[in-house]
């Protein structure tokens, strides 16, 4: 059960509604890419999944088959009463506010890992999104989002990759993410103008880097590293990194910001005179 793309279009007609252009709002209008993202998102009876940006409910839904026990959050107040019509009759719990402002404390409860974020997310919102998730929210253990393809190229890339940068060194600092799918315009309405891409995001069971390296000193060096990425460290991190610090670390001062793993920022991090030192 879920929604099809007359279903959509019915809904915002009855209702007097129209996707907004400043959130960012494209809905899924395609059943098989909703029941496609719940496949990927390995959820079942059991699991406990909220979903952000739940628009008209129709990835909710999907979800909600799976047997799931699945809260969606909405900030659009237009849509929520909409949103519960759609999907309280199949146990959803509706939450309406905003993702980046939510308390998840309060929302989620739970221990680490217990519960799984599906999200379909717009450009405008996902990376700090994801960031914050990931620094503050323990109890959600995995994420499956879909996201502009750029946006999912850089939370999933590697040390080299031409999408490399700062947010993947965060992303890869607290999790192992990947790519696992693309999904085509022609799946939203109002039809974009990008193609998007299914990230799955597993989070760790402890930070890559060891813990006694101080997380704020080693993203304070990532942001100076990217910040001017076609400089070499010595001179993009010139001030922070001086050069006894890159031969302990092992760090050629030549290399480039996009040249270095979550491990090799750590090692970084640890042997700078602000930051704590390897024992």
């Amino acid at each position: 059960m879920t929604l099809s793309g007359a279903d959509v279009r019915r809904l915002l007609t009855e209702h007097g509604l129209a996707p907004s252009r400043a959130r960012g709002q494209n809905f899924v209008v395609d059943p098989n890419t909703v029941r496609r993202v719940a496949r990927l998102a390995s959820v079942g009876p059991g699991d406990r999944v909220v979903e952000i940006g739940a628009g008209l409910g129709s990835l909710t839904l999907a979800l909600a088959d799976t047997g799931a026990s699945v809260t969606a959050v909405e900030v659009d107040s237009r849509l929520v009463p909409v949103l519960r019509s759609v999907v309280e009759p199949a146990g959803v719990t509706v939450v309406e506010g905003d993702a980046l402002r939510l308390d998840w404390s309060a929302l989620l409860g739970g221990a680490a890992g217990d519960w799984v974020l599906v999200a379909n997310l717009p450009y405008n919102v996902a990376t700090p999104l994801i960031a914050d998730l990931l620094d503050g929210v323990p109890p959600i253990g995995r994420m499956l989002v879909m996201v502009q393809r750029e946006v999912g190229e850089r939370l999933a890339a590697s040390a080299g990759d031409d999408a490399y940068g700062a947010v993947s060194v965060k992303v890869a600092y607290w999790a192992e993410a990947r790519v696992v799918g693309r999904v085509p315009p022609t799946v939203f309405h109002p039809v974009p103008k990008v193609e998007s891409a299914l990230v799955r995001i597993d989070r760790r069971p402890a930070p890559a880097v060891a813990v006694e390296v101080d997380r704020a000193w080693l993203f304070r060096l990532v942001a100076a590293g990217f910040g001017q990425r076609r400089k070499m460290l010595r001179r993009s991190l010139a001030g922070l990194v001086g050069p006894e610090a890159f031969a302990a670390a092992g760090i050629r001062p030549e290399a480039r910001a996009e040249e270095l793993s979550v491990v090799d920022w750590g090692r970084l991090a640890a042997c700078t005179s602000n930051g704590p030192r390897p024992s």
